[in-house]
C-alpha cells in the first residue's frame, strides 16, 4: 500500500458535514485506506447559523492534516500526489461573492429558516416547492429584503461549490447540489429554463446588472471532468506544502448525493433513508410527480435522475433520551450499564410488544416538524396513554421506535398511496440501524417495503464523493453511473434484507392513524408551553 499512495494511485474524498468534516483515501478496490476527521459547530451569528470562512479553511486544512497522519502511522509515507479529489458538503444554503471574489455576507446553511416568504411566492410561481433552504430562496428573501449587497452579486455558490472554486479556479457544481439552488429539468441535467426565466422576470424591475445563469456556477454531471487542482489551491489544502498541483476533481456535490452513492442508491426505483439525530428519505423516480407537494423536495442524483426527497427535522434524540433514562434507574440500583447491550435489549424487546403500540402514542419532535403540520415550527417531545391502553416496556418501547419514523412514514405515504411509485430496494443507513434488525424490521412495516442494510452504509458521503472522483478518472468501460457501481463497487452486495411482515404492516397503519389524529394535541402543547 505504501507504493500504490506513494505512486499518486490514492482517490481523495472529503465531506464538509454539519459537526465534522471528514476526509476518506481510498485504493483501486474504492477500499477506504485511511482517514481523517475535523470537529466543527455553526454559529448563531446576527440571528443567522453560519460558519466562518476562516473556520471552514481552518476545518479543510486540520481534516487533511489529520489524514496524512493517520497515512504517516499507517504506511510510513507522505500523501504528494493523487490519482483524483471530490469535495462535497451540506446542500443549499447562501454564498454570494463580488467582483473581487470576496464573501458579501456570512455563509447562511441550510439550517435557517428566514426565507418564508422567498419560498411561499417562488412555489407559487414557479408551481413547483422550494424549501426554505434552498439557494433560491435565500437570494429572493435577500432580494425581498432590499438587501444593498444583492446588485453587487458576480457568483453564487453553495459550500461544496466555493471550496471546489477555490482549489480548482472552476466555478461549477454537480447536478445533485445543482438542484438544490434551484429545481433542475431531468431531461437538460440543468437548471430548469422555464422557472430561470420566470426569476429573470420577476426580479427585472430592480435593475440589476445580473442575471441567474450569470451568478450561478455551470451544473456539471457525474463523471465529468470538473478542473484540476492548482498550485495555489494545493497550497490552500496541503498547508506542508507536499501535495503537488494538477490532480484531477470530480463535480463537487451535495451531502444527499454521496449518501446516495455510497449506498448504491442512484439508480430509478431505489432509494436511501438516512436516520440519525434528523431522518430524510431519497427516492429516484422514473418520471415527475403529478404535482408539487410541500412535503417533499425534489432533487436529483448524481447523474441527474429525479429524486423525491422527505426531510424529517427529528428522528433519535427522544428515544435517546428515554434510554438515557433506563441507564440511570440502573445505575441508581447499582448496575454498570453497557450502552450498546442496553440499546439491544431494548429494542428486541420492543418486538415482542403489540403491532399496534397497544394503543401507545409518541412524539419525537424536539424541533418544528412541518412535514407533519406545516404550522408546526416548534416541537414539544411528547408520550400520551390512555388508562386503558396497554402499557408495557415492549410496548413503550416500540412506540418509542415507531415515533422516530412516524413523520417520515407520513412523507412517504404520499409518493407510495397517492402517486403510486414503484420501489425495488430500499437502504437504511445511520443510528437507527445500529442495533442488527430493529430498526429495519420498524422501517419496513412503516413503508411497507424490504430494507437493506450493508456494512459500507456506515463509511459515509466522504466515501461517496470519493467514488465519484473515482469515476471520473476509472470508468474505462464508460458504463453510467449506476452500472458503475454496481459492478465495480458493490459487486451485486445489496446487504442484508427484510422484508414487511403483513402484521407489522397492519399495526403500523392502525398506530399512524392514531398518530395523524394526535398532532392536534402536539399543537395545542406548542401554543400552550412557551
Amino acid at each position: 500500500m505504501k507504493n500504490f499512495i506513494e505512486s499518486g494511485k490514492a482517490i481523495l474524498g472529503i465531506e464538509f458535514g454539519s459537526t465534522r468534516i471528514k476526509a476518506v483515501l481510498i485504493d483501486d478496490n474504492n477500499k477506504p485506506i485511511a482517514q481523517g476527521s475535523h470537529a466543527w459547530e455553526n454559529q448563531l451569528v446576527d440571528g443567522l447559523w453560519t460558519y466562518s470562512i476562516d473556520a471552514i479553511w481552518a476545518g479543510l486544512q486540520d481534516c487533511y492534516a489529520d489524514l496524512c497522519k493517520d497515512v504517516k502511522k499507517q504506511y510510513g509515507c507522505d500523501i504528494t500526489k493523487l490519482a483524483a479529489i471530490g469535495i462535497s458538503a451540506m446542500m443549499h444554503g447562501y454564498m454570494a461573492f463580488n467582483e473581487k471574489d470576496e464573501i458579501l455576507v456570512p455563509f447562511r446553511t441550510w439550517r435557517n429558516t428566514n426565507t418564508g416568504a422567498a419560498a411561499a411566492e417562488l412555489s407559487k410561481l414557479f408551481n413547483y416547492n422550494i424549501p426554505l433552504r434552498w439557494s433560491i430562496s435565500h437570494l429572493y428573501q435577500c432580494i425581498l429584503n432590499n438587501d444593498a449587497h444583492v446588485k453587487d452579486i458576480k457568483f453564487q455558490t453553495t459550500l461544496a461549490g466555493y471550496i471546489h472554486w477555490q482549489l480548482t479556479g472552476e466555478k461549477v457544481l454537480g447536478v445533485g447540489d445543482a438542484s438544490g439552488m434551484i429545481p433542475v429539468d431531468p431531461k437538460t441535467k440543468s437548471y430548469n429554463a422555464d422557472m430561470v426565466d420566470k426569476f429573470n422576470k420577476l426580479i427585472a424591475p430592480k435593475g440589476y446588472s445580473w442575471t441567474l445563469l450569470d451568478i450561478f456556477p455551470k451544473v456539471l454531471v457525474a463523471g465529468e471532468n470538473a478542473g484540476v487542482l492548482t498550485a495555489e489551491g494545493a497550497k490552500k489544502l496541503d498547508v506542508s506544502g507536499k501535495l503537488q498541483a494538477g490532480i484531477p476533481f470530480c463535480a463537487p456535490e451535495g451531502d444527499a448525493g454521496t449518501g446516495m452513492v455510497a449506498t448504491n442508491a442512484v439508480k430509478q426505483r431505489t432509494g436511501n433513508v438516512s436516520a440519525g439525530t434528523s431522518s430524510f428519505s431519497m427516492i429516484v423516480l422514473e418520471k415527475d410527480l403529478s404535482k408539487p407537494y410541500e412535503p417533499i423536495d425534489m432533487v436529483t442524483t448524481p447523474d441527474g435522475s429525479l429524486v423525491a426527497m422527505v426531510h424529517c427535522n427529528n428522528c433519535t434524540s427522544d428515544l435517546n433520551a428515554w434510554v438515557g433514562l433506563f441507564k440511570e434507574s440502573l445505575e441508581l440500583m447499582g448496575h454498570k450499564v453497557d450502552m450498546d447491550e442496553l440499546y439491544g435489549k431494548l429494542y428486541n424487546n420492543a418486538l415482542t410488544g403489540d403491532a399496534d403500540c397497544g394503543g401507545l402514542l409518541a412524539y419525537n419532535y424536539i424541533s418544528g416538524e412541518p412535514v407533519a403540520d406545516s404550522s408546526l415550527t416548534e416541537g414539544r417531545p411528547m408520550f400520551v396513554r390512555s388508562a386503558n391502553d396497554k402499557f408495557n416496556l415492549a410496548n413503550f418501547m416500540r412506540v418509542h421506535l415507531y415515533g422516530s419514523i412516524g413523520v417520515l412514514k407520513l412523507g412517504n405515504d404520499i409518493l407510495l398511496k397517492e402517486e403510486k411509485i414503484k420501489i425495488d430496494r430500499i437502504t437504511g443507513h445511520g443510528g437507527l440501524f445500529r442495533t442488527k434488525g430493529v430498526g429495519q424490521r420498524v422501517l419496513a412495516a412503516a413503508l411497507n417495503s424490504p430494507i437493506s442494510v450493508m456494512e459500507t452504509a456506515g463509511e459515509g458521503g466522504a466515501w461517496g464523493i470519493a467514488l465519484l472522483a473515482a469515476y471520473v478518472v476509472n470508468n474505462d468501460k464508460k458504463q453510467n453511473l449506476a452500472d458503475y457501481l454496481d459492478s465495480k463497487v458493490f459487486a451485486g452486495n445489496t446487504g442484508v434484507e427484510i422484508a414487511p411482515t403483513a402484521e407489522d404492516v397492519a399495526g403500523f397503519n392502525a398506530y399512524i392513524e392514531t398518530y395523524k389524529a394526535g398532532i392536534a394535541i402536539e399543537k395545542a402543547a406548542v401554543a400552550n408551553k412557551k
